[in-house]
């Protein structure tokens, strides 16, 4: 842990060539964190391996944003943690606001710099999918629902008609459980409260079997087959349901080794 000196303080922020801020140039103990080191990994980390921070620019590698799309593509994070990591980010030179077209409020951007992250988080995550097995506590079904609606929804190729599908997991507290889904086009949603519509199919999943199925682990037909996922309902519907996910960006990546 280390800080800047009073004296210091009131100095302007320097920042790099490429306009990101430089560190302090003094080592203290009691304030800004940094190892103190030249290496390029540990100035870097100073930056990135702060919690939440590569959740959060990896949701802005997805576009400009605004700040209530942010709190809810990270379950889990307070929204003063949000705000905070958000100004560092910006102090950084990593993330810029823009004006809403609307004129209301603000849209969450990277910079250049910010984008140039993208590779870095791709081989983060080809590393962990890689060498990481997805554990329970990895399988919040109301994320991955989220993921689906939200990034992986093939809107092409659901129905014409709106379909809501009720996804029960046994294995997940009550309040966890059960989730709707309402697929409908660019009005699809996830709702944590029944949306009093008619339910046409239901489906009854192991949590981590459905987060295996959207990265690609394993595919529908198996889980069906295993039990790992149950689909009741119209049968037509039941059977084209998997194919409205486009599934994860990690379905081609490298999966852990099978030991035997």
């Amino acid at each position: 842990m280390f800080a800047v000196r009073s004296s210091d303080a009131r100095r302007p922020r320097s920042r790099t060539r490429n306009g990101l801020e430089t560190g302090s140039a003094r080592r203290d103990t009691r304030g800004v964190k940094t190892y103190g080191q030249y290496c390029p990994i540990a100035r870097a980390s100073e930056i990135l391996a702060q919690r939440w921070t590569p959740i959060i620019v990896r949701d802005l590698l997805s576009g400009p944003t605004t700040y209530s799309k942010l709190a809810d593509g990270a379950p889990g994070l307070s929204r003063t943690l949000l705000t905070t990591r958000l100004r560092e980010l910006q102090r950084v030179g990593l993330v810029e606001t823009t004006p809403r077209p609307s004129g209301k409020g603000s849209l969450y951007r990277l910079t250049g710099a910010g984008e140039d992250l993208g590779d870095v988080l791709l081989a983060i995550g080809n590393w962990g999918e890689r060498w990481l097995e997805v554990a329970p506590e990895h399988a919040d079904p109301g994320f991955v629902l989220d993921s689906w609606c939200n990034r992986y929804l093939a809107t092409d190729k659901l129905p014409q008609r709106r379909v809501v599908a009720r996804f029960d997991f046994p294995d997940q507290p009550k309040r966890g459980s059960p989730l709707w889904f309402i697929f409908d086009g660019d009005k699809s949603e996830v709702c944590r409260k029944p949306p009093g519509f008619e339910e046409d199919l239901i489906v009854t999943a192991e949590s981590v079997a459905l987060a295996e199925w959207h990265l690609g682990r394993t595919e529908w037909v198996h889980a069906l087959h295993q039990e790992r996922i149950q689909v009741t309902g119209f049968p037509r519907l039941a059977k084209s349901l998997p194919t409205w996910n486009r599934r994860s960006n990690w379905i081609d990546a490298e999966h852990p080794p099978v030991h035997t």
